[in-house]
């Protein structure tokens, strides 16, 4: 895992790493993170708080990921429809059993080619192979698993068969009218990639832990996120 360089910033470390955990971490705006860091006194333009989360966010992102522990073998995977730029696109999403976001995928396309691309994507990063995979009735996700010879784990089912999926997409929603829709499929990755793994991170779900253990759990999260975001 690499320290992170912040040299040639005005700003120290610690107040850049607090913008962009704000921007990832709660569904806030470029200007709700400028109106919490001038309450807190330090007066810093939005333009910088951009720059910091296009700049830090991807390197951020990477180093959470490569503490995190593998997945779960049993996949759930979905698609929902946005639009980027006045246009139609679908975000192929992927999580495990336990909620755990596996990888987000903007494409133009809800075809088999698009459904490939996120198999092939998820058996090369992922480590572990999967025992069961569920997903819609949707006819794309059964040529590609016959394709990659997964035919086997595969699962289609309706709404309540892959309902951990369908929730995920809640987040997305809640940031994509945030931020009055994504404005570029480019920008829309960049944004997902990195949100997914603050998203893993703090994702404690204290609707099922109780108050020590969600303690414990809260604590654990923002040890992962301060060495992830260690100085070089």
């Amino acid at each position: 895992m690499a320290p992170i360089s912040f040299k040639r910033h005005r700003f120290p470390p610690d107040v850049i790493r607090y913008a962009v955990w704000l921007y990832f971490r709660f569904t806030l705006s470029i200007r709700d993170v400028e109106e919490l860091l001038a309450q807190r006194g330090i007066e810093v333009s939005r333009e910088a708080v951009r720059c910091w989360v296009n700049k830090f966010g991807p390197l951020m992102a990477a180093n959470l990921r490569r503490r995190r522990g593998p997945p779960t073998g049993r996949w759930h995977l979905d698609e929902m429809v946005v639009k980027i730029a006045g246009r139609r696109m679908y975000l192929w999403r992927a999580v495990d059993d336990e909620g755990e976001v596996l990888d987000v995928l903007v494409q133009r396309r809800r075809n088999k080619h698009a459904a490939l691309k996120l198999l092939r994507k998820l058996l090369k990063n992922q480590g572990v192979h999967p025992e069961a995979i569920t997903t819609d009735k949707l006819a794309s996700y059964r040529a590609a698993a016959r394709d990659l010879g997964l035919s086997g784990r595969h699962r289609p089912g309706g709404m309540r068969e892959n309902n951990r999926a369908e929730n995920s997409h809640l987040a997305i929603r809640r940031r994509e009218r945030k931020q009055q829709k994504f404005k570029s499929q480019g920008s829309a990755q960049r944004f997902l990639s990195s949100h997914s793994a603050v998203y893993n991170t703090f994702n404690t779900q204290p609707h099922l832990t109780s108050r020590p253990g969600l303690r414990t759990l809260r604590a654990q999260a923002h040890r992962e996120w301060a060495a992830a975001t260690i100085a070089a």
